[in-house]
């Protein structure tokens, strides 16, 4: 074994390989952060704009769904104008909501992954579809 000598030729390789293999490491790790991030947001988003949204049908307001759809969409980033919204009543009934009705809302966006360019519909091709269901029994008073 041969006695460490200061003036060989390797001095300063360990700290770059610490910085190469940190980058390669770090760079996947940080890009996965935000991805889950977006998506986790979106889902959140989602799901909240549906339960009041369902909430706000029930409660027998129709005007009042676009606004707290707007807002609740817009509280959590999401374009509301992008959101696909679908309501049913169960059971399903002449007038929708009726007493003892169970409204369903339905809310359906997508989200594009971070940093992904627009170039060829790549963009298009990797966004992540997100839904989320939000339930809400019509109260027998409010008729």
């Amino acid at each position: 074994m041969r006695p460490w000598n200061p003036r060989d030729d390797e001095r300063g390789s360990a700290s770059l390989e610490f910085i190469v293999a940190g980058l390669i490491l770090l760079v996947p790790i940080v890009y996965l952060v935000l991805a889950l991030g977006a998506v986790q947001n979106a889902a959140l988003g989602a799901e909240a704009t549906a339960r009041f949204v369902a909430r706000t049908i029930a409660s027998g307001d129709e005007a009042a769904a676009t606004v707290v759809r707007d807002s609740v969409a817009a509280g959590y980033g999401l374009d509301p104008a992008s959101l696909a919204i679908r309501v049913e009543c169960v059971p399903a009934g002449a007038h929708c909501p009726a007493a003892g009705a169970t409204v369903l809302v339905t809310v359906s966006d997508t989200v594009s992954l971070p940093f992904m360019p627009d170039l060829f519909g790549l963009a298009d091709a990797t966004a992540i579809p997100v839904d989320a269901t939000g339930t809400y029994r019509v109260e027998r008073l409010t008729e």
